[in-house]
C-alpha cells in the first residue's frame, strides 16, 4: 500500500506523513512547486524532514500550469491578497491524482488541520477543494481525520481510523505533542510559506500585470531584489544582497537588460524597452547602492551599451519609485 502526501516540510504536513507511515504504508511526500513558496531555499530542510520520518521526496514542477490555470483566473477568489488558497490546493490534489497510478498509489494524504485558517480550512472550503480537484474519498487529512467523513482508505480498512488526529483550530499543543512523541527535530515554527500571502509582495504582481503578461520566466523578476517602477514606465530591478546578486546574474528573461558595474555594488535588470531617461535614472540609482568612497563620473555596462553619469542621487530618491 502506498500513499502520495501533499508535502510543505511543514510540521503538519510532516506529522501527516508520519501517522500513514507508521501503519505500515509508504508514503512518497511529494512537495508541489507553483513558483510562489519562499525565497528561501528549503529543499534541503524539506529532505531532512522525510529523511526523520521516513518517506521519500519528490518534487513536482508545475508553475506554467499554475500561473494559466490558477493565479489569475481562481474559480473561489483570492483571500486578503493576491492567494487563490481553495483554488491552489486543489490543482495540488488534481495533480497528485494524476500521478496515483504512475506512482503506484491508491491514495492522497494532506496536512490540512480543520478550522486552522478561517477562510481557506474551515468545512466549507476543505469540501471545495475536494469537489474542485475531483478527489472526494481518496484525499485523507490524518490531522483532523475523526472530525471529517470517513475516506476510501478508512473505509476500505487500509488505515486505522482510531490512530488518526481529531485536531481542530489554530492550537497547536497537539502538533507538539505528536512532535515530541516522534522524536522530531529542527521542525519549522508555523508560518506563512506561500509569497501570495503576502501584502508587499502582492502589489509586485499588480504592478506587474498592469504593464505586462506573466510567464513563467518573469518569477524571479518579482521575487528577488528591490522592485522600481520608473518615471517611463520601465522596471528596474535592484539585488539586495549576495544572494539577489548571485540569483539576478543568472535570470535570463529576454524582457531584460543586466545592468552592471566595476563598482562593489548590486546586480541590476531593467526593462529592454526602457527610454533613455529611465536608463539614466536606474544609473544614478544603482550608484546609490553601490559602495561608497568613489568619486567623479562612473560608467554602468547595460549588456554592451556603456552609459556614463554622476552618483548624485541617495537611496532616500529611490524610494519614490519602489513598487
Amino acid at each position: 500500500m502506498k500513499a502520495i502526501a501533499l508535502f510543505s516540510g511543514g510540521l503538519d504536513s510532516t506529522l501527516a506523513a508520519k501517522l500513514i507511515i507508521d501503519q505500515g504504508i509508504e508514503v512518497i511526500a511529494c512537495n508541489i512547486n507553483t513558483g510562489f513558496g519562499s525565497t528561501k531555499d528549503r529543499l534541503a530542510h524539506m529532505k531532512n524532514m522525510c529523511q526523520q520520518i521516513g518517506a521519500e521526496f519528490r518534487s513536482v514542477d508545475i508553475r506554467d500550469e499554475y500561473i494559466r490555470e490558477v493565479l489569475f483566473t481562481p474559480k473561489y477568489g483570492y483571500g486578503k491578497n493576491f492567494n487563490p488558497c481553495i483554488d491552489c490546493h486543489a490543482k495540488m490534489f488534481e495533480v497528485a491524482k494524476r500521478l496515483m497510478e504512475e506512482w503506484g498509489a491508491s491514495f492522497l494524504i494532506s496536512g490540512e488541520v480543520l478550522g486552522q485558517r478561517p477562510m481557506s480550512q474551515n468545512s466549507d472550503s476543505l469540501q471545495k477543494v475536494l469537489n474542485l480537484s475531483n478527489c472526494e474519498g481518496l484525499l485523507l487529512r490524518p490531522m483532523s481525520a475523526k472530525s471529517l467523513a470517513p475516506t476510501i482508505p478508512e473505509i476500505e480498512g487500509w488505515v486505522d481510523r482510531e490512530k488518526l488526529e481529531n485536531i481542530s483550530g489554530r492550537n497547536r499543543e497537539r502538533q507538539m505533542e505528536l512532535a515530541d512523541q516522534f522524536g522530531l527535530k529542527d521542525y519549522e515554527a508555523p508560518g506563512g510559506g506561500c509569497l501570495l500571502t503576502d501584502e508587499n509582495f502582492s502589489n509586485k504582481i499588480r504592478d506587474f500585470i498592469a504593464h505586462d503578461t506573466f510567464s513563467v520566466e518573469d518569477i524571479p523578476t518579482i521575487k528577488y531584489g528591490r522592485q522600481l517602477r520608473l518615471p517611463d514606465k520601465a522596471k528596474l530591478i535592484i539585488g539586495r544582497n549576495a544572494e539577489d546578486n548571485e540569483i539576478l546574474k543568472g535570470v535570463n528573461n529576454a524582457k531584460y537588460l543586466h545592468i552592471t558595474t566595476e563598482l562593489v555594488g548590486p546586480h541590476a535588470m531593467i526593462s529592454r524597452n526602457a527610454s533613455d531617461q529611465d536608463k539614466l535614472l536606474a544609473a544614478k540609482l544603482i550608484l546609490a547602492y553601490c559602495k561608497p568612497g568613489f568619486e567623479g563620473e562612473q560608467t554602468l555596462d547595460f549588456e554592451g551599451t556603456a552609459l556614463a553619469t554622476l552618483s548624485d542621487l541617495s537611496r532616500n530618491d529611490a524610494q519614490q519609485y519602489f513598487i
